[in-house]
């Protein structure tokens, strides 16, 4: 899914935003703050996933989303979902969805996409009473537009990535990037710390936050493994699925990387999902999001 126009400019947009100078750091005798009552009763709190709405994609022609050739000419509106997710250890931002200019600017066209979002990841996060420079990992399921679009508002973050989708973003060989298009935006990944992790990777060494890999959809795409302490054993798809009947017909995308080892990873799945009893969410499938009323416990 390309926006490219649009794209460029928030790409342009979020750099200038980025070159603005940061605020000056303590001295390096200041003594460190103290902790309130407050922080220290969120730091104890169980692990628990705000939903965050990080946008609306509206698609008028759902034929490129199905290789099978059985999707041509059927409308579908598909949520844009980010999880931020509370560990006693630290925050994970699971997905950085549109981009920020969007931000009450209406809707935006091209080709047989609509996208529209009306608070950003910066405003949510408030809502939380958590500022951008908190948050001590983030984590893309995969380096499309609509997953990667407000990486300018979280730099001071560890980017979390495997190194098949981050050779995918910036090809070792100094070649164009698979969606040269964005490359813009993945010059904004560059300046960040980075930590290239396995396979598998456990986020907080406890094994409640599990990054797994599960591509074809791009070169490197991950989905996320939680274990939640209310709700059981949960799986985050990322874009493996973009909707049930994805899911329920093994429906691969035209534009995937590829299909082969997608399905492949559809499996691998599905065979975890059944030997967790894991409750599996679709990001993209407003049936799986809507119920979850923004939280995930």
């Amino acid at each position: 899914m390309r926006l490219t126009h649009l794209m460029i400019a928030a790409s342009v947009a979020a750099l200038l935003s980025a070159c603005t100078p940061a605020a000056e750091a303590p001295a390096p005798d200041a003594a460190p703050a103290a902790v309130t009552e407050t922080e220290a009763a969120e730091a104890e709190k169980p692990l628990h996933v705000a939903v965050l709405d990080c946008g609306t994609i509206r698609i008028s022609d759902l034929d490129i989303f199905s290789s099978a050739g059985d999707y041509a000419g059927v409308a579908d509106t598909f949520t844009d979902s980010c999880f931020l997710v509370h560990h006693p250890k630290g925050l994970l931002l699971w997905d950085i969805g549109l981009p920020g200019m969007l931000v009450g600017n209406g809707e935006n066209t091209q080709g047989v996409f609509t996208v529209s979002m009306e608070k950003s990841v910066t405003d949510q996060l408030a809502e939380y009473g958590i500022v951008p420079s908190e948050i001590d990992y983030v984590a893309v399921s995969h380096s499309h537009f609509d997953h990667i679009g407000q990486i300018d508002q979280v730099q001071g973050s560890t980017w979390l990535v495997n190194q098949k989708e981050k050779d995918a973003m910036f090809p070792p060989d100094g070649s164009a990037p698979v969606s040269a298009d964005l490359a813009p935006t993945f010059a904004m990944f560059s300046p960040m710390e980075q930590q290239v992790i396995e396979d598998e990777h456990d986020v907080f060494g406890d094994g409640s936050v599990v990054i797994f890999q599960t591509p074809g959809h791009t070169p490197g795409h991950s989905s996320l493994q939680l274990m939640m302490p209310e709700t059981g054993p949960v799986l985050l798809t990322g874009d493996l699925y973009h909707r049930a009947e994805s899911r329920e017909l093994k429906r691969v995308p035209r534009f995937n990387y590829d299909e082969p080892e997608t399905l492949a990873s559809m499996e691998a799945f599905e065979a975890r999902a059944e030997r967790l009893g894991a409750k599996v969410i679709i990001q993209h499938e407003p049936a799986d999001i809507e119920p979850l009323g923004g939280m995930i416990r």
